[in-house]
């Protein structure tokens, strides 16, 4: 009886309380590791984590099984109450709930089928391994085997082309012109040395014998010349005789199987914002002409006698605004660079450990490369065309790609331990966009600007994104041709016309992805300005700054309310002694 009744008990008592934030947890951290397998991502933890000696599985029943388990993980998320979760948890919702949905939308719009587009591609993200440090025999071993997989994985992305181009799920054809350049650079190599797969045999670790270090380059050549190369030149035989030529002409998102749909889970998934094409495509007119306002400021500042397109006309021409050589360029930019560094105490409290480097785009994508780009570790400078990088923009593209932008806001969010790894590792377009975007505008704050003209290439990269809403929407909800885009960059910003043509080519087969820049810098600087209205005196741009970056890359819902609290405390920031 005494045993029976000590079984009852629960029953009498009630049932021990749901620890909500272990069953999120619990979802996330088995989904996580799930997802870096499925991926194939690097494999360990932290210093020790090499990469992976495979490359993902991207058939039709893996694709399935990626569709079936997303599924799940939104089913069991939408049990969780969120006011039932800490408010830490609350903002690791946000974060990784919209990582699903966006996952799962992918998923059923069957975007595998296009897995390329004029900025990136399935080939030139495996450019990415000759960056790679390899330290060991065991990572060389990993490298070896994962270019072994180069044919077999290339034969599924080809499969999957196939199925989208049968259903005419293809990047606009216009935009695919010259994009095998980076293929029959391997497609056509003659010996490994070639390619960039060879870089990390150039140099290797001296913890590796003389015997091993020649038995894996041995081994590497034969992979090279055997899996890779022709792995290549199958796809670009596939590229040049099939895909391009029966690539679905048309531009607009919105004309696609299923396509307003589709582009509304492009917007959701690269703006965080609950806003239709049309009230985006109004708010870019709105900027267009508030930033065309300031711009015609700084003509009149110079004493320019013409009218707006003859100051377009004399920025784009004049010798005086172009470096001369490759290095000239570069040495420019690391000296902007480090003319910050002289300025970050006053503007951050916390500053990252990780630090970068800035080197030139590998010249097989420079051609139609953005002017720069940047993230953990690494500042890309394009080198390519020089009458088409003025200098006078560079200070704006450096604050935007190095610091304080995306190698700044990047490692910072990767140094955070304590938030989880979706989290920490992740990237959300709007805030990490909207971040480097808020940079530019912050220069002008911060006195990197010393010309005039340097201020017009910040306001003329601030229309550039400015005009991508309208430009973006136009194209992929209102029918715009791509004439039409570029004369309306051609005529808003003072962007080279090789740059417009490069980048109208990248909004064209990236729907939705350029909306991210102009709509997340806006919230930034709206919540920026409600905290100085409410906090007078007491607020403290360091400390609103590092409370912003100690997010790590969020919604902008959460941005907002991240500002409510910091209004709440009284303008403190996250690290002591900031108030």
């Amino acid at each position: 009886m005494r045993r029976a009744a000590l079984l009852l008990l629960p029953l009498l008592i009630g049932a021990a309380p749901i620890d909500w934030d272990a069953r999120f947890q619990s979802i996330y951290g088995t989904e996580y590791q799930w997802r870096l397998a499925s991926f194939a991502e690097p494999e360990g933890q932290g210093q020790d984590r090499i990469m992976s000696p495979h490359l993902p599985d991207v058939s039709p029943a893996a694709q399935a099984g990626r569709t079936a388990t997303w599924t799940k993980v939104e089913a069991a998320l939408a049990a969780i109450p969120l006011d039932k979760l800490s408010t830490d948890n609350q903002v690791n919702f946000a974060v990784y709930k919209g990582q699903i949905d966006a996952l799962l939308a992918a998923q059923h719009f069957q975007e595998w089928q296009r897995p390329a587009n004029s900025d990136s591609s399935f080939w030139g993200d495996l450019a990415g391994f000759d960056d790679k440090p390899l330290r060991s025999e065991q990572e060389y071993r990993n490298y070896l085997a994962k270019l072994a997989e180069v044919p077999r994985y290339f034969d599924q992305q080809i499969a999957n082309m196939k199925a989208g181009e049968a259903r005419g799920f293809t990047p606009p054809q216009v935009t695919l012109t010259g994009r095998d350049q980076s293929i029959a650079q391997v497609a056509q190599a003659k010996a490994p040395e070639d390619t960039g797969f060879w870089a990390p045999f150039r140099t290797m670790p001296s913890n590796l014998s003389a015997s091993r270090q020649a038995a894996l380059r041995s081994e590497a050549q034969r992979v090279i010349m055997a899996s890779v190369v022709p792995a290549y030149a199958k796809l670009l035989s596939y590229w040049r005789d099939d895909y391009v030529p029966h690539a679905n002409p048309v531009l607009g998102a919105e004309q696609l199987p299923d396509g307003v749909a589709y582009y509304r889970s492009k917007i959701a998934e690269f703006t965080t914002l609950d806003l239709t094409p049309d009230q985006i495509h109004a708010i870019g007119l709105h900027e267009v002409a508030a930033i065309h306002a300031e711009m015609l400021g700084v003509m009149k500042q110079v004493g320019f006698k013409g009218d707006f397109p003859a100051f377009l006309v004399f920025l784009r021409s004049d010798p005086r605004f172009y470096a001369k050589t490759p290095d000239e360029l570069l040495k420019d930019a690391a000296w902007i660079a480090k003319r910050f560094d002289g300025k970050s105490e006053t503007w951050f409290g916390h500053l990252p450990r990780k630090r970068f480097a800035i080197v030139p785009v590998p010249p097989a994508i420079a051609p139609f490369y953005t002017a720069g780009r940047g993230g953990d570790g690494i500042y890309l400078v394009n080198t390519y065309d020089l009458p088409s990088r003025p200098l006078y923009q560079l200070t704006a593209l450096t604050l935007h790609e190095s610091a304080p932008g995306h190698a700044f806001q990047i490692p910072l969010a990767a140094e955070h331990k304590d938030q989880p790894e979706f989290r920490s590792a992740g990237y959300i377009s709007a805030y990490g966009e909207g971040w480097a975007l808020y940079c530019e505008r912050l220069g002008d704050e911060m006195g990197m600007y010393e010309t005039p003209y340097d201020r017009f290439g910040m306001l003329s990269y601030q229309m550039w994104r400015a005009a991508r809403l309208v430009v973006d929407t136009g194209i992929h909800h209102s029918g715009w041709t791509r004439a039409q885009a570029v004369a309306f960059l051609h005529d808003n910003t003072a962007l080279s016309d090789h740059e417009i043509a490069t980048e109208v080519d990248r909004y064209i087969s990236w729907p939705g992805q350029a909306l991210s820049y102009y709509l997340g810098e806006k919230t930034i600087r709206d919540d920026r300005a409600r905290a100085e209205k409410a906090l007078g005196s007491r607020f403290n741009i360091r400390a609103f700054h590092d409370a912003l970056l100690e997010l790590g890359s969020v919604p902008m819902r959460e941005v907002d309310r991240m500002t409510d609290r910091f209004i709440a405390g009284g303008g403190r920031g996250p690290y002591p002694g900031e108030e």
